[in-house]
């Protein structure tokens, strides 16, 4: 029995009330810090960029004519998009024929680093990969002039004699070896412990269940990387191969020893003479240049900065995309 003298009461339970707590000094400082580290970046990367331009505009104002007459390493009648046009395939191809040897070699030496070495050799491997990345590359400019060109000779003889009909391969093979495809085995070389050491890293961050659950399915440990390391971090291998471009794209001391230089867009890859770096193009003439040759070398410049910068934007891109799919990003 109920009185109609008592309140009602409500059987909903009080609003919680949000209390926010309070920042300690040390964490207001390091968000500070850690803001004001981004905002630095932003600005040094826009002060990197306007300078190019501002430094680049007088090359790029001047009538084609008229530059080709006060620069007399451009060539007589050529165009400023004429001159970086050749640099920019020269780059690219390098680069690229450097990605395609690296990445499976990397992601091989990665894979068996992570998953198949004894934890004792794996260690000391690693740390031989990783002081690979230490080494100048004046010094593998070197050693590639020195000792490597000898060796690639009659491998790059034998593909012009017997694989001459493909247009890569076409002959006379240049002796010594000073081509396009020396040029990109060197930077494969100096890319390699980049991708090997991202990648690593990448493979051990797969789950344990994941690869438990795949040998207790009846899996061989081929398949349980095939079937769950390897998706895992596809997105984190991508992201270590385009580090690694970017370094072979700006790379200037140890192609301009290794690469005979030119201004064609040739796919001929054991020929000399007939492509040419950015960087090692930039390297080359600018002790000789003033001036407005100057200014055609910074335009060079800036145009490997866009393409850097547009490498990067397309790799972020790629591992957005496979960020559902993995957890390596």
């Amino acid at each position: 029995m109920t009185t109609t003298g008592e309140p009602a009461t409500s059987t909903t339970p009080p609003a919680k009330q949000r209390t926010r707590t309070p920042q300690r000094p040390g964490d207001i400082v390091f968000s500070f810090s850690a803001k004001a580290a981004g905002v630095l970046i932003l600005i040094i990367l826009a002060a990197v960029a306007a300078f190019l331009v501002a430094q680049a505009w007088p090359a790029i104002q001047t009538d084609s004519t008229e530059l080709s007459e006060r620069v007399h390493w451009l060539g007589q009648g050529r165009t400023l998009l004429g001159y970086v046009g050749p640099l920019v395939f020269g780059t690219v191809l390098a680069a690229l024929i450097a990605l395609l040897i690296a990445t499976p070699v990397a992601i091989g030496v990665a894979l068996f680093i992570s998953h198949y070495a004894p934890r004792r050799l794996a260690t000391s491997f690693g740390y031989v990969i990783d002081l690979l990345a230490a080494i100048p590359s004046v010094v593998y400019g070197l050693w590639g002039a020195l000792w490597l060109m000898p060796k690639l000779f009659p491998a790059f003889q034998w593909l012009a004699d017997n694989l001459g009909f493909i247009p890569l391969f076409a002959g006379p093979a240049g002796d010594p070896p000073r081509t396009i495809l020396t040029a990109g085995i060197v930077l494969a070389v100096m890319i390699l412990p980049i991708i090997t050491a991202v990648s690593r890293e990448v493979f051990l961050q797969t789950p344990t269940l994941h690869e438990e659950a795949s040998l207790a399915l009846g899996a061989t440990r081929w398949e349980m990387i095939r079937m769950a390391v390897l998706p895992f971090a596809r997105s984190g291998v991508i992201s270590a191969a385009m580090l690694g471009l970017g370094r072979a794209l700006g790379e200037t001391m140890a192609v301009a020893m290794v690469l005979s230089p030119g201004l064609a867009y040739s796919i001929f890859l054991l020929q000399p003479g007939q492509q040419q770096n950015i960087a090692a193009n930039i390297a080359l003439k600018f002790p000789e240049s003033s001036g407005l040759g100057v200014n055609v070398l910074i335009f060079t410049g800036l145009v490997l900065f866009l393409i850097t910068l547009l490498v990067n934007m397309l790799a972020r891109w790629i591992v957005s995309r496979r960020a559902e799919f993995s957890g390596a990003n």
